[in-house]
């Protein structure tokens, strides 16, 4: 899928010091390949609350009183933005970091520690376990959880910028958690692909793919008992507890229409940015004993967890499923109705009887996807409106 990207300028509401990656008024930028986007309307009436301005030469989304959230085209993975504008000021003389970047250092060989981890003497069972530990995965939930680590660190030491063991730890754990969930979901969604690859279920078959995630997820447990602390292991216990919450959301829908958004937001959190909001707030209580710092950890994980659902949501609607590595309109064809097709439906009201049959009419996918194209750009707005909201609003 096309890349995306978050850098976060904030500020510390309490002690005005600035505190890294964090967030109590975020700014990000994102860099999917939505080219339709800069050929929206305004949506300023949209926005509830303080009026959103629309720079359509700048392709920027602003916010007043809130941040920023802004995107151009880049054909790699990372983008560098030449122009940001921030509380109505233009900053054309500053260099954003790569997070990517910034990271690497403290994730040298984290696939290599991890497959240490799944030390197993059975062949077929280490194969499959160590399947998608392959380096190819962005590795975003780790990166995000060593620079919140560091961010923290820095904030509470004032001059520490090391990423303590048991900080590294646990975005090792993240990561294995979410490669056990990501096995689970391709069986229970019968999917092929993976990652421009063969699923495990496809390969080895569904009943040995489900025990392959038990075995990373238990590998993961024993992991996070280690670090000895009773308070992470309650913190991250709670991520798979969420991640089954979640799936069982997922499997059901609403009736009544004005539920329907919300039970998706539900859905998100915690299939997507549960992991990521525990995950932050975990590495913050290792580095910093603030409660204060604690939530702000949280609350930047929550939102960059449910905007970057959102966006791959969206891109399932863009995207080829080149960029994506998985097939696209894949959410409709398992009977999911997301973001854009709950917003079409304010255009489209046929849409609301596909929904409830979860699309398994002959046609309903098709159709439910033409209606979504030719509805994009007021379905676009509102998802715009809803990142941006949860990227900057959530606090």
């Amino acid at each position: 899928m096309a890349s995306v990207v978050w850098r976060c300028c904030c500020r510390n509401v309490g002690s005005r010091r600035r505190l890294g990656i964090s967030c109590v008024r975020g700014r990000f930028l994102l860099s999917p390949a939505l080219e339709e986007w800069s050929r929206l309307p305004s949506p300023q009436s949209l926005v509830p609350g303080p009026q959103a301005s629309w720079f359509s030469t700048s392709s920027s989304l602003f916010f007043p009183k809130d941040g920023i959230l802004f995107w151009r085209t880049s054909p790699g993975f990372h983008s560098v933005a030449e122009r940001m504008y921030c509380c109505g000021k233009a900053y054309s003389d500053e260099k954003d970091m790569d997070p990517f970047k910034l990271g690497q250092r403290d994730l040298k060989n984290i696939y290599e520690d991890i497959k240490k981890e799944l030390f197993v003497s059975t062949a077929e069972l280490k194969d499959m376990c160590e399947y998608y530990f392959d380096g190819r995965g962005k590795a975003l939930r780790p990166v995000l959880v060593v620079l919140m680590a560091r961010a923290c660190n820095i904030h509470f030491n004032n001059c520490s910028r090391e990423v303590f063991a048991s900080q590294r730890s646990i975005a090792v754990i993240a990561e294995m958690i979410h490669t056990a969930s990501l096995v689970h979901d391709d069986v229970i969604d019968g999917s092929d692909s993976r990652r421009g690859k063969s699923t495990i279920n496809r390969i080895w078959g569904e009943k040995k793919a489900v025990l392959a995630g038990d075995f990373i997820l238990s590998a993961a447990s024993v992991a996070l008992a280690r670090i000895g602390n009773t308070t992470i292991v309650s913190i991250l216990s709670q991520v798979i507890e969420d991640l089954v919450r979640g799936e069982f959301l997922q499997l059901g829908s609403k009736e009544n229409e004005s539920e329907r958004f919300a039970h998706y937001l539900e859905k998100t959190f915690k299939k997507t940015a549960s992991l990521i909001a525990n995950s932050c707030k975990a590495v913050s209580i290792l580095g910093c004993p603030d409660p204060k710092v604690h939530e702000i950890a949280y609350q930047y994980g929550k939102n960059v967890g449910i905007a970057f659902q959102l966006i791959d949501d969206v891109l399932d609607f863009t995207s080829c499923a080149d960029q994506m590595g998985k097939p696209t309109a894949a959410d409709l064809r398992l009977g999911l109705a997301t973001g854009p097709v709950l917003f079409a439906c304010q255009q489209f009201p046929e849409l609301n009887v596909m929904i409830m049959r979860r699309f398994c009419s002959p046609g309903d996918v098709e159709l439910a996807w033409q209606y979504v194209q030719q509805d994009k750009q007021a379905a676009y707005s509102h998802m715009w409106v809803i990142v941006n909201h949860e990227a900057t609003c959530g606090q």
